[in-house]
């Protein structure tokens, strides 16, 4: 049986990348070497980097425009410290968005380098909704924010205009939808969401923005030292860059991220519609901040559980149950899993409401 992949991540991937990658784990390229085992300086992996960098900087629009693309190690949690030691001035400021779980994560980072602002928290409210309505300090050096709160299933709609440098972890909703992507100065996201297996993580950043705050930066934790070796500074993850190029072609021969993001808004109007139709289940996030990426919601009686937890996985979903910050269930609608996939789910539902 076809399985429906919902989990939050890693997670689904488009079955033609599967196909590819498998191939080339036998023999990339027909060199009679696996993508395993081939050297990080060979021609044919060069290649592989430098068309999976300049296929990033050209899915977001950002051509000519002064960005660089890096595929780097560490997840996005380093990046929670390397944003603040490339950014932040000796004795300077940031400013920071409290939106979720890894929010509050980069914000401790943060914190180990200088004054870190907090503007706004929904933590109270258990992240239940975005933030608004809050002031940047002029002086911070720059502002960061979470575009997709995974555990909770809450989207930015909306980010702000500054005059500073804007930092955003995408790393739930990178290629997902249409943005300016150029309001932003840096932008970071593990790969293992909507562009491929855990093991790399993509940094895209406005060079004009680095070298500026004064900082000896250890060679590893430095921007810099990475574009400058084509984010080749040290072996890079091989495997999961080349699959992340697999997924970044898949998206292009697609149509893109406008072709991409019509196809989420698809399937997250037929979820939340079911969602909010049916009486036996809530959604859980505050509608408006709604993620099309993380839809999160909760049996109205819990004494359904049993029964609906039977239904959908002998309807073969996988991955649904939520996280334990919130419960009740999350459904991880990323870029491969198809409409269908999304259908299936709605009938278990609608099936179990005719049942009770």
């Amino acid at each position: 049986m076809k399985k429906h992949n919902y989990s939050a991540g890693p997670c689904i991937l488009p079955q033609e990348v599967f196909e590819k990658s498998a191939q080339a784990i036998l023999n990339f390229n027909n060199s009679g070497l696996s993508i395993l085992e081939i050297s990080h300086r060979s021609k044919d992996f060069v290649a592989v980097m430098d068309e999976a960098r300049t296929l990033v900087i050209e899915l977001l629009g950002l051509e000519g425009k002064g960005y660089q693309a890096l595929f780097l190690a560490g997840g996005a949690s380093l990046e929670f410290i390397m944003a603040p030691y490339n950014l932040m001035k000796e004795g300077g400021k940031s400013a920071y968005l409290d939106s979720g779980t890894w929010a509050s994560a980069a914000i401790k980072e943060a914190k180990l380098f200088g004054d870190t602002v907090v503007v706004a928290s929904s933590k109270e409210e258990n992240y239940n909704h975005i933030p608004k309505g809050y002031t940047v300090p002029s002086d911070a050096d720059y502002f960061h924010c979470t575009s997709n709160n995974t555990i909770f299933g809450t989207q930015m709609k909306e980010f702000p205009s500054l005059d500073m440098p804007i930092v955003c972890d995408m790393s739930s909703d990178i290629f997902s939808r249409e943005l300016d992507f150029s309001k932003f100065d840096l932008i970071y996201a593990g790969a293992q969401k909507n562009m491929g297996p855990a093991g790399t993580t993509l940094v895209v950043v406005k060079e004009e923005i680095l070298g500026k705050n004064g900082r000896i930066i250890p060679s590893m934790l430095d921007y810099t030292k990475h574009i400058k070796a084509e984010s080749m500074y040290n072996t890079p993850p091989v495997f999961p860059v080349y699959a992340s190029l697999l997924t970044l072609q898949w998206l292009k021969n697609l149509g893109g991220v406008a072709a991409i993001e019509k196809i989420n808004n698809a399937k997250a109007a037929l979820l939340y519609g079911e969602i909010d139709r049916n009486p036996l289940f809530k959604g859980a996030a505050a509608v408006e901040d709604r993620s099309t990426m993380n839809a999160t919601f909760l049996l109205n009686d819990t004494a359904h559980a049993e029964t609906f937890d039977a239904m959908w996985k002998a309807a073969g979903i996988s991955g649904l149950p939520g996280h334990r910050s919130v419960g009740g269930y999350r459904a991880s609608m990323y870029n491969a899993l198809p409409l269908e996939s999304v259908q299936v789910l709605v009938d278990v539902m609608k099936e179990l409401e005719k049942n009770i």
